[in-house]
């Protein structure tokens, strides 16, 4: 891909400004597209439907950076996008040593387990819910930042034993991490200092287990099972945490937003028409909290087809919160929010071997905010109707800044 007779490649917006309408001029040049990334780097970006369900599937197609980047070297020291292309975890793991990385996390997000979780869940949820319904008649709240954000945070940090004033710092480490439109220095520094907490929380489990999955990481009793390796160690954490919040805030975020911008759909949950599982599903097909997770790399040649031909060694961006706004698989108003259309398929969570585990955890914790806050707040608005907030700045996930509501109309308002 270092041919200088290559064509300009289009460069990705890292700060994700009109991120579908980018994905959908990329879907219509090819089933995969050469792109540039922050830092100069090139990979294909694939964002048709069928196309994501096919590479993720192929046993030509890894995650491990390690083995199968032969392009490694070129990649500058604080890429923003590096704190999730290099993670040292199950995620960037390939074949049998992704199966048993994979094995060691899955089990404790199995459906019947997540189930155990509502009354943590619920407890949690009624009392943000609670806090929002306190507030004065007119005052304004961002329901990211006072529901979606610490709802979230605080199952997975109970899960992962993570004590409470190590909470806040880790959060918003692992935001700035995200921010794909950072400087390199500053990313590099967010990154180390990340690693760094991360490090802190590894050293303090050890001192003090308890029932939870770090110690359980830290203190593994499965037989021939060794206990993790300091850099697998940070990197799982960093794995588990981070997506444990990250898709979960936007998935409710997204689909609260989406609720208070059509009121008819509102209308039509609260009359029995659809519920919050329609809801939950079509938030994940049009606004999938994920997008880009870099990355994955060609084992051998791949022909797409349409001329277009990935290179061993290439690297490969696959747009998962594109795949839902695909009109070859939503020919019907692809665009558009419409929780009671029959086909609300996805990949928000991925697909295949690296299919989210957490996937049952996200929307438990969605049904259980988004029904709490809509029943406990009848009265729930905008704060600024008709204006869309901004997206986050990341090619990595997607969703608001914020949602700024008002959960107490003053009187004589609607």
């Amino acid at each position: 891909m270092s041919d200088s007779s290559e064509p300009v490649c289009p460069f990705l917006d890292p700060t994700a400004a009109a991120m579908h309408a980018e994905a959908a001029e990329l879907r219509a040049q090819g089933p995969a597209v050469l792109v540039e990334l922050p830092g100069s780097i090139k990979a294909w970006s694939v964002t048709r439907h069928s196309v994501i369900q096919a590479l993720t599937l192929d046993p030509r197609v890894s995650r491990d950076f390690r083995r199968h980047w032969p392009g490694i070297g070129e990649v500058p020291d604080g890429w923003v996008l590096g704190s999730v292309a290099f993670q040292d975890s199950l995620v960037n793991r390939y074949g049998e040593e992704h199966r048993q990385a994979r094995g060691r996390i899955a089990p404790t997000f199995l459906p019947r387990r997540v189930k155990l979780m509502r009354p943590q869940v619920q407890a949690t949820a009624d009392r943000l819910v609670a806090a929002l319904g306190a507030l004065e008649p007119g005052e304004q709240a961002d329901l990211r930042g006072a529901l979606a954000r610490p709802l979230t945070m605080t199952v997975i940090c109970d899960l992962f034993g993570v004590p409470e004033e190590m909470r806040e710092a880790l959060g918003a480490l692992i935001d700035q991490v995200l921010d794909s439109s950072l400087e390199e220095e500053v990313a590099f520094a967010a990154q180390t200092e990340l690693y760094v907490r991360l490090g802190e929380l590894a050293v303090y489990k050890r001192a003090n287990p308890a029932a939870d999955l770090t110690s359980d990481l830290l203190l593994s009793d499965r037989p021939g099972e060794q206990p993790l390796a300091e850099h697998e160690l940070v990197g799982t954490l960093f794995t588990m945490i981070a997506a444990g919040f990250e898709t979960a805030v936007n998935l409710i975020a997204s689909a609260a937003l989406e609720m208070l911008t059509h009121p008819e759909q509102l209308a039509r949950l609260r009359a029995g028409a659809i519920d919050w599982t329609d809801v939950i599903e079509e938030t994940l097909r049009l606004e999938g909290p994920v997008m880009y997770v870099p990355l994955r790399y060609a084992l051998e040649d791949i022909d797409l087809g349409e001329g277009v031909l990935i290179a061993k060694g290439d690297p490969i961006m696959v747009g998962f919160a594109a795949a839902g706004r695909d009109p070859q698989e939503h020919p019907d108003r692809p665009d558009e929010f419409d929780p009671a259309r029959a086909d609300k398929g996805h990949l928000a969570f991925g697909h295949g071997p690296h299919f989210c585990v957490g996937a049952p955890l996200a929307r438990l914790e969605a049904e259980i905010a988004l029904s709490t806050l809509f029943e406990q707040l009848p009265e729930l608005a905008l704060a600024e109707p008709g204006q869309w907030p901004a997206r986050l700045p990341s090619l990595i996930v997607n969703g608001p800044e914020s949602v700024d509501v008002v959960p107490r109309p003053r009187t004589g308002t609607a």
